[in-house]
């Protein structure tokens, strides 16, 4: 008994010398439970086997987690290389837009006619595109219209003087306004018989103008020139287009469709002068408005960007974290080999 005793007691003040390292002990073990190593009469014969699977697996798994983030951040590093050079192409290839204005009224238009010899002889405003049918042809009748003549100097040569008669084109397009004039000639000497006209956009603006002459000038070296033949009624339908440039100006241009329409003179005498008539009136109550525009979005672009950015950081730490993973797992596959050694040892 008294034997008993002293052992108890020996114990009792070994335990109570080194506490903390049994609570390491204990701590370790609980920790890592998968490095206890048991004796192989324990185990078995396949318990090493199963211990190399899955380390094996944690291993391949690993590897293969560690490819997969590499791919993304590969994919996201091409998306933003392609995302500057998207936005760089759209900035040096912006795209034409086409949007429409309706209106009830338009600027009444300047429609400047070269007509040479020929003389005006009537012009009138219609409306609901009813025009009554001429009474005496080719007689002086009733001019309705504001007309302005004038003179100026080819822009071209700045030594011909060039004639110009220059009226008030329609205004009303829901009345469908027009304008009707005749003109005549007595004899030609070209092939063709013809009157040349053009057509700018404001006529009020050249009535302003102080300098009528440049005006006309500059409208002729801007704007394009058409012809009407004589003998027929010619009907020219206009529609405007405005172009917005880069530097903010706006460009005015006329589109026009027309049509050639023969005149049954009903007169008894053969004639040998030349008539002309023809008719001006809006297309539609549509004005065209063309501008260049960017389609790249600097705040799209840059918050796809910052999504982007923020996938490859996520990556990145991934990867990271898988490495990390990696390193621990090798280090308990080499500490249970040490401890195996020790224990074979």
């Amino acid at each position: 008994a008294t034997v008993l005793t002293m052992q108890l007691s020996e114990d009792v003040e070994q335990v109570s010398e080194h506490p903390a390292d049994e609570g390491e002990g204990e701590m370790e073990d609980h920790e890592d439970t998968n490095s206890v190593i048991l004796p192989d009469s324990e185990l078995g014969p396949s318990a090493p086997y199963l211990r190399f699977s899955k380390t094996c697996l944690k291993n391949v798994f690993s590897v293969i987690l560690l490819f997969i983030y590499l791919l993304l951040m590969a994919v996201a590093v091409f998306l933003v290389y392609q995302t500057i050079a998207d936005f760089r192409e759209k900035l040096k290839h912006p795209v034409m837009s086409v949007s429409y204005k309706e209106v009830s009224l338009y600027d009444a238009p300047g429609i400047a006619f070269y007509p040479g010899k020929a003389r005006l002889l009537s012009c009138k405003h219609h409306y609901y595109d009813h025009i009554p049918p001429l009474i005496n042809p080719g007689q002086p009748g009733d001019i309705e219209c504001t007309t302005q003549r004038i003179n100026y100097t080819d822009p071209f040569t700045n030594q011909t003087m060039k004639y110009a008669l220059v009226v008030q084109g329609p205004r009303d397009v829901k009345k469908k306004e027009l304008v009707f004039l005749q003109f005549h000639l007595n004899g030609t000497d070209q092939d063709f018989s013809a009157i040349d006209y053009l057509l700018f956009s404001s006529f009020q603006e050249f009535i302003n103008s102080p300098e009528k002459a440049e005006f006309m000038k500059d409208c002729e070296s801007s704007y394009s020139s058409w012809k009407f033949s004589g003998g027929f009624r010619t009907w020219v339908k206009m529609s405007l287009v405005k172009t917005k440039e880069k530097d903010g100006s706006e460009t005015v241009e006329f589109k026009q469709e027309t049509s050639v329409v023969t005149y049954i003179d009903q007169g008894t005498k053969p004639r040998s002068d030349q008539l002309f008539f023809v008719v001006f009136e809006w297309k539609d109550p549509f004005i065209q408005t063309v501008q260049d525009i960017i389609t790249a979005n600097p705040w799209n672009t840059i918050a796809l960007l910052c999504g982007i950015f923020l996938a490859l950081f996520k990556a990145a730490d991934f990867a990271k974290l898988s490495v990390k993973w990696m390193i621990k797992i090798r280090k308990r596959h080499l500490k249970r080999r040490s401890q195996v050694m020790n224990h074979i040892s």
